[in-house]
């Protein structure tokens, strides 16, 4: 018999337990539905794991495949073979004979190169050295070790000089390693003059190789005989193998930027004289002429051009400060109408926009500079109209490449700097289409526009916002450095965006791949003169600044200012305009600059 006390002391406990329980419960499922399963990964026991491998190798334990290659044996593993490497893994696990035998001789192989491989797959270590580069890239190849090539593609690039950028070349060519190729094309046009008085590109370089070099537009050559000149030395290296070649050879010389003496001399060569074929192509090369032929890079100056907006003046002022050189060249009034923005695209097209000749129709059209003539030629482009908010009269327009589209943006230049529009050019289908709008929820009177690193970047008086091109979006990026930092211009120059205030007291950079500001120092105005126009260029990777000031006279004086980062400081190049009375301009955030063949300004097929 259980005691009425003890029956109701169990009763209690019975009942406390059951709630304790669902309370334990309930406890449990809330801690379940908190802590989710993790997988944990224990780095020790990946490196572990790997060097007890590369032990196993070294002892000779367990191995159940030996490689012969070139005579000599490598007992390995089949498994770690087949986990390092796709070729290894399907000569190993298909139903091919190699999987069932025991010995297995490898073709096309250095037995060198694959002692180097082998170390690599045990031991996840790689050495590399200028000699065994070539071998070992190709021993990846076969094998399919993407990380091997990879590595020894780098190598390789970083390695182009002047003993070693013709041997890359060739090989870069054969194996298709357009990294490694690219490089050194771009070495060999920078230095062709010394690259072309070798001994290795006169024996190496095959005739396809030779033409793909001399008919780029980027040798760095001053005059076009030097070419001339270097395929002389190929095919004398080689005369018997290499003179029919030269029929083949000749197109790919300019001889539109020839003397008629140098294509005279040219004509009497003995190398020429030999084959008769030869002469016969220079003759219908010369009397067909090509007007895209475009002179050499080293041919070229860069140019900052500079709009004369004087009434009645259709004028460009080209200047390079630097080298002290000016150059005024008038077109006709109907082809520079309208005249509204201008740009000098990556492969030194320049652009200007232009708006129809009727205020109420708002249409705009493209015109395109003619360097062999000197002339500007309408292009063939449907035109764009304005957006139906909006009056051209009271905005300022830009016209901006990326990656050899081009934008053509419009911001209001009367009460905000706001992004009305923006378009860009479809040249394969001939059409403006619309981009994405910029929506900002303030108003900023200062603003600006830049192209840089293949992206669009607005830049506003609290922080940047960059237009993704693919994505056909924008997104906000930093603060600015300066609070209501009044931008008078703006120019990128590499990945980096420079900027001033209208007074030039102060510049900034920003470093569009770290979003990060950082301040420069101005330019120091003791006289307090005013500044009508200020824009910054870039000339032979130096930062510029072009400058219009009022003088204690009210004259206008022209300045050119250079920075110099490692100081901080800008220097006055005291420029010496031909004639200092015109009304000298820039259109745009900053000053156009392109690559002139200084002899065409000088062509008379323009407006006097």
């Amino acid at each position: 018999m259980i005691w009425p006390f003890v029956r109701e002391l169990l009763s209690f406990y019975v009942t406390m337990s059951c709630a304790s329980n669902r309370r334990v419960t309930r406890v449990q499922e809330r801690h379940a539905s908190a802590v989710r399963p993790r997988s944990y990964q224990d780095e020790s026991y990946l490196h572990g794991f790997l060097g007890t491998v590369d032990d196993l190798q070294k002892a000779g334990v367990l191995q159940d495949v030996v490689l012969e290659v070139e005579d000599r044996r490598f007992p390995c593993h089949r498994l770690v073979l087949s986990a390092a490497s796709p070729y290894f893994r399907a000569m190993f696990t298909n139903d091919m004979a190699e999987s069932r035998q025991k010995t297995v001789v490898l073709q096309g192989l250095d037995a060198g190169m694959f002692g180097e491989i082998l170390s690599y797959i045990y031991s996840g270590n790689l050495h590399v050295s200028l000699d065994k580069v070539q071998p070992l890239y190709q021993a990846a190849d076969l094998l399919q070790l993407d990380y091997v090539k990879y590595t020894c593609s780098n190598y390789m690039a970083m390695n182009v000089e002047r003993s070693t950028c013709v041997d890359l070349y060739k090989f870069a060519d054969v194996f298709s390693v357009e990294t490694v190729r690219k490089r050194c094309l771009q070495w060999m046009y920078k230095n062709f003059a010394e690259v072309a008085c070798s001994e290795e590109f006169c024996s190496l370089l095959t005739e396809h190789q030779l033409t793909e070099i001399i008919s780029h537009d980027e040798l760095d050559v001053q005059e076009e005989t030097t070419v001339w000149e270097a395929v002389v030395k190929w095919v004398q290296h080689s005369r018997e193998d290499r003179l029919h070649h030269l029929p083949s050879i000749l197109p790919h010389i300019r001889f539109n930027l020839l003397t008629s003496d140098d294509t005279a001399a040219i004509l009497e060569h003995p190398l020429v004289r030999e084959d008769p074929g030869s002469s016969e192509v220079i003759r219908n090369v010369v009397q067909k002429g090509d007007p895209n032929q475009k002179p050499r890079f080293g041919m070229t100056t860069e140019m900052a051009l500079l709009y004369n907006q004087a009434p009645g003046s259709e004028e460009f002022l080209f200047m390079n400060p630097q080298e002290g050189k000016y150059i005024s060249c008038s077109y006709k009034p109907e082809d520079l109408s309208g005249f509204s923005a201008i740009t000098v695209t990556s492969d030194n097209n320049i652009y200007i926009l232009q708006t129809g000749e009727s205020e109420d129709e708002n249409q705009l059209s493209l015109s395109k500079y003619n360097h062999a003539r000197n002339v500007w030629e309408h292009e063939c482009m449907s035109s764009v109209s304005k957006g139906p908010d909006y009056n051209l009269k009271f905005c300022e327009q830009l016209l901006i490449e990326v990656d050899q589209i081009l934008y053509y943006i419009v911001l209001d230049d009367f009460k905000d700097r706001r992004l009305h529009e923006m378009r860009k050019y479809n040249r394969h289908m001939n059409l403006w289409q619309d981009c994405s709008k910029l929506q900002l929820d303030y108003v900023t009177y200062y603003s600006a526009v830049v192209s840089c690193d293949s992206h669009i970047y607005f830049l506003t008086t609290k922080e940047v916002h960059r237009y993704e091109p693919r994505q056909d979006r924008w997104c906000k990026r930093s603060q600015l450095l300066e609070p209501n930092f009044e931008f008078g211009t703006a120019v990128a120059m590499g990945t980096e965006i420079f900027c001033t205030d209208f007074a030039l007291r102060l510049a900034m950079v920003y470093n569009t791949q770290s979003d990060y500001w950082q301040k420069l120092q101005g330019l120091s105005n003791p006289r307090n003169l005013v500044i009508f126009d200020l824009s910054l260029f870039v000339m032979e990777n130096q930062l510029h600044v072009w400058s219009t000031w009022a003088n204690d006279e009210d004259e206008e004086e022209y300045n050119v200012y250079v920075y110099d980062r490692s100081t901080d400081v800008w220097r006055d190049l005291k420029v010496t305009l031909p004639d200092t009375s015109k009304e000298y301009c820039v259109y745009g955030p900053q000053c156009p600059v392109a690559r002139i063949y200084l002899p065409y300004l000088t062509m008379q097929d323009k407006a006097t």
